[in-house]
This record gives C-alpha cells, sequence and structure tokens, in this order.
C-alpha cells in the first residue's frame, strides 16, 4: 500500500467514537533537566488508559455487518484486548480476547468487565496468538490484529495527526514505543507525509528488540526469548506490513535498559502525578538516552505516553530500580582491611554523599566486603566516586549495570560456602503462575543438589530467580539437556563477579 494511501486512511479512520483527542502537555521538569522542550502525547488519558481503542475500533467499525455480528477475537497482552473489548461493546457485537496467562491482573480484569470472554492461555503472546487463530477458525469470528493490519496501523495514525495540529512550535523529533509496529507505521505514515523533516524514532526495551534488529538485518527477525517487564511490547516478531512502513519511514532506533524505563516512570509520575505502565513510559525513555547521546539542546521533542496500565504492587521493583535508572545510585562492592578505622576511612571518602543501601559481611581475618549504594548525580559522578575510592586503597568494582547484583545479591550479601562443591549459578525466568516452580524441580535431576535458592517477587508477570546447584563435572550433558527440557529463559551467572565476590 502507497504512503498516500495511508494518509487518506488515517483522515478517514473512525477513531472519536469511543477515543478522545488526548493533550500533548509540556513536562516541565523533564524539560527543564534535558534541557530540550519535551511534550507528552497523553495516551495514558484514553478510557482504556492507552492508544490501543483508536486502531481496534477503526478495524471493527469497517468490518462487513454479517463479519460483525457473528464476533471477533484477538489474542493480546493486555491493552488491545481492552480496545477491542470497548469496540465490541459500543458495536454491539461479541468479542472473544485470548491473553497470555502472564497478563497483569488489572488487565484481564479490565477486559471482563468490559463484557468480552477472556481465555487464558500460554506464557506469551505467541501462545496466545496461536489459540487464537484456531479458535476463529472452529467458530469462524473475524481476527482483529493489535498491529499488522492497515485498518489498525491507520487508526494508531490519528495520533500522529493530532501531534501536529497540536503542536504551537515546530517539532524536531517523535519518539515511539515500538512492540509489532502498528503504532509508529501510523504516526510515521502522517508525519513523513505532511512533515518529512520530523524526525521518527522508535524506541525498544534491549531485552525486546526484534524492530531494531531486524531493520539493521534488512529482514524481519524473530526472537528466541523478549523479555517480560514491558509486556505491552514483549512481541518476538514485528509485523510484515509494519516492518515494510519502518524500513521507509522511521529514522532511527534507541534501546533502553530496564532501569531506564523506571526512571522514565518516575521522570513522568513526578511532572504529571500519574504512573505510566513500563511501556506507556518507553518513548520517555527513549527520548532522555537519545538527547544525553546526541547532546541535543533546545529542541522540541515529542515522547507519546502510551499506556497507564500497571499492577499497583510492580511499583516497589519500578521504586527500586528507578535511582538506577536515572543515574542517581552507584551500587558498588568494596573491599576494605578488616582493622580499626577502615570503616571511618571509607565514609570519609564517601563524604556527605547519602547512602541509600550498605551490606556487610566479613570475608576473613583480614578483610571486608561492602556492598554499598550511594547517591550520585550522573555516571561522570559515579566514576568520580569509585576514583576516589580506588585511590584511597580500597578495592572497588562498580556493579551499576549488573543485573544479578541489583536483582539478587544484594539481597544475599554474606554467604560464602566452602561446602559448596561444583556449585553452577543460574538466572532463570518463571512465569508467574501455579506450578512454574514444581516444573523446575521436577524436571531437575534428584542428585543435584540446590545449594543456593533466591526468588523475590516483583509484582511483575515474571519472577526472577537465582538458583546454585551443585552438579559434578561429568554430568554437565545431562545438565545442557535439563535447560534445553525446561524451556524457562536462563542465564549462567557462574563467572559473574558479584557473585564470586559475596558468594561463591
Amino acid at each position: 500500500m502507497k504512503r498516500e494511501d495511508y494518509l487518506e486512511r488515517i483522515l478517514r479512520a473512525r477513531v472519536y467514537d469511543v477515543a478522545i483527542e488526548s493533550p500533548l502537555e509540556l513536562a516541565p521538569a523533564l524539560s527543564r533537566r534535558l534541557h530540550n522542550r519535551l511534550l507528552l502525547k497523553r495516551e495514558d488519558l484514553q478510557p482504556v488508559f492507552s492508544f490501543k481503542l483508536r486502531g481496534a475500533y477503526n478495524k471493527m467499525v469497517n468490518l462487513p455487518h454479517a463479519k460483525l455480528a457473528r464476533g471477533v477475537i484477538a489474542a493480546s497482552a493486555g491493552n488491545h484486548a481492552q480496545g477491542v473489548a470497548l469496540a465490541a461493546q459500543k458495536l454491539g457485537c461479541r468479542a472473544f480476547i485470548v491473553m497470555p496467562v502472564t497478563a497483569p491482573k488489572i488487565k484481564v480484569d479490565a477486559v471482563a468487565a468490559r463484557g468480552a470472554r477472556v481465555v487464558l492461555r500460554g506464557d506469551s503472546y505467541d501462545e496466545a496468538y496461536a489459540h487464537a487463530i484456531e479458535l476463529k477458525r472452529r467458530l469462524r469470528l473475524s481476527f482483529v490484529h493489535p498491529y499488522d493490519d492497515p485498518d489498525v496501523i491507520a487508526g494508531q495514525g490519528t495520533i500522529g495527526m493530532e501531534i501536529l495540529r497540536q503542536s504551537t512550535r515546530p517539532i524536531d523529533a517523535v519518539f515511539v514505543a515500538v512492540g509489532g509496529g502498528g503504532l509508529i507505521s501510523g504516526i510515521a505514515s502522517y508525519l513523513k507525509h505532511l512533515r518529512p523533516g520530523i524526525k521518527v524514532i522508535g524506541v525498544e526495551p534491549t531485552d525486546a528488540d526484534a524492530m531494531a534488529r531486524s531493520l539493521k538485518a534488512g529482514r524481519r527477525v524473530k526472537l528466541d526469548h523478549v523479555g517480560l517487564f514491558a509486556d505491552g511490547v514483549a512481541v518476538k516478531e514485528v509485523g510484515q506490513e509494519t516492518f515494510r512502513l519502518c524500513r521507509k519511514l522511521v529514522d532511527e532506533m534507541v534501546l533502553v535498559d530496564t532501569d531506564e524505563i523506571c526512571a522514565a516512570i518516575k521522570d513522568v509520575f513526578e511532572d504529571t502525578r500519574v504512573v505510566l505502565e513500563p511501556a506507556g513510559a518507553l518513548a520517555i525513555a527513549g527520548a532522555k538516552a537519545w538527547v544525553e547521546r546526541h547532546g541535543a539542546r533546545g529542541k522540541t521533542l515529542v515522547a507519546v505516553a502510551s499506556g497507564a496500565n500497571t499492577n499497583f504492587d510492580r511499583l516497589r521493583f519500578v521504586a527500586e530500580r528507578a535511582e538506577v535508572g536515572e543515574h542517581r545510585e552507584a551500587v558498588l562492592a568494596v573491599t576494605i582491611p578488616e582493622r580499626r578505622g577502615s570503616f571511618r576511612r571509607f565514609c570519609g571518602v564517601i563524604g556527605a554523599r547519602n547512602i541509600t543501601e550498605f551490606n556487610y559481611r566479613m570475608a576473613d581475618a583480614d578483610s571486608a566486603h561492602i556492598f554499598v549504594g550511594v547517591e550520585s548525580r550522573s555516571r561522570a559522578e559515579a566514576a568520580r566516586i569509585v576514583h576516589s575510592l580506588r585511590r584511597a586503597g580500597f578495592h572497588t568494582s562498580d556493579l551499576s549495570n549488573n543485573e544479578v547484583a541489583k536483582a539478587h545479591v544484594r539481597h544475599m550479601v554474606g554467604g560464602h560456602s566452602t561446602l559448596a562443591r561444583h556449585e553452577l549459578l543460574y538466572r532463570f525466568e518463571f512465569p508467574e503462575r501455579p506450578g512454574a516452580l514444581m516444573k523446575f524441580l521436577t524436571a531437575m535431576n534428584p542428585t543435584w543438589n540446590i545449594s543456593l535458592f533466591h526468588y523475590r517477587n516483583h509484582g511483575a508477570d515474571y519472577g526472577s530467580i537465582l538458583v546454585g546447584m551443585q552438579v559434578p563435572p561429568r554430568e554437565m550433558g545431562d545438565f545442557r539437556r535439563f535447560l534445553a527440557r525446561l524451556g524457562y529463559p536462563a542465564s549462567d551467572e557462574t563467572r559473574n563477579p558479584a557473585y564470586r565476590l559475596f558468594l561463591g
């Protein structure tokens, strides 16, 4: 389909039966910090707290009457599901929504409250999608794709139309979260036709970067695993049509990690008092990273705040990680001599800076290891702290970017064991549902001893678990087969410096 055809589709899209024209608002505090004018396109204020109802309704309202009368079906982690359910309620048709069992409860309940029939199937979107296609054939329903459909893309494209109408100044760049690519395809189709000088920049999590990899390869790349923190963009493969459009229209992709997303959630809260979901804050995190990377100053930037459907208990994790993501906390491992005055000297080097966390455990008669969080204002200041400690004679490691240190070891410091021979350390991601842990224990060889186990519920749709297992070297073949059979994402952390220093 030609770009001109999408322009016409967007102009004709029927979205305002259910959607509002969301405001384009200045983020004053964040703008001052970034030295740029950052505007937030507040799609979190839609009736379903997400942009997804635009595309869903536009698709469904354009279905032939006979198809609409039979009903629709969709597969979704949550926001698209709510859009389809609201559209079905408005149009008076039945709707089946297949959601992964890992979908946040707030989204499942919201879909059911709209009168749609919720079917929970699989741990991922792909498994839910496969079941939805099966039900579509069996029940002769119309499938409403979450992103790879011209009517859905056109519905989302109305956001681009509103941005141009609402902005009182020329725009330099628009940042858009990317999952399957429907949102950025629609926005770019409109902006690039009327204002080709505006940069359209996609933002993905580092552990769910299907579009970035695909654009780099020149073909669609399917990921083996995707991170589940930003569940709204946890897509293994982008759409065929969305990839075609993004190749032509998207200027750049920016990748951000979990900590940067958490920091963006906090930033938006401080400016608006609204808590975005991780995928909803993705564009803001990308704008911040882009400004830092390019040293941009005095620009007018727009970031689409795409959704605010998040479980309340997830905020524990967000609050914990936001300071590191904003580079306001340096997480350090420091070794000090085990003698009088050492701790006082350590504190003297830290100076007036606030210590956010302090864990201590005597290693032996000569030295002690400290796991410490220190307040800092930037990466540069964190580097200066490390340099000062080393210059004072303290062996110091910066663990601010060490996932195992931040998620697990900080809660477990103090556990070297002379008994844990042949210990392997692995980090697993478990789907948060009954039976997940039992599946792990059942699959494991009963002769392997669990020598370390740490689990912490972050209020998300997955659990991160750190496990130490004593596996004799001759049984490593069996261990590799166990990992393959288990099927959970797993990372070997046996050589992780945080583990070796505090636990190994």
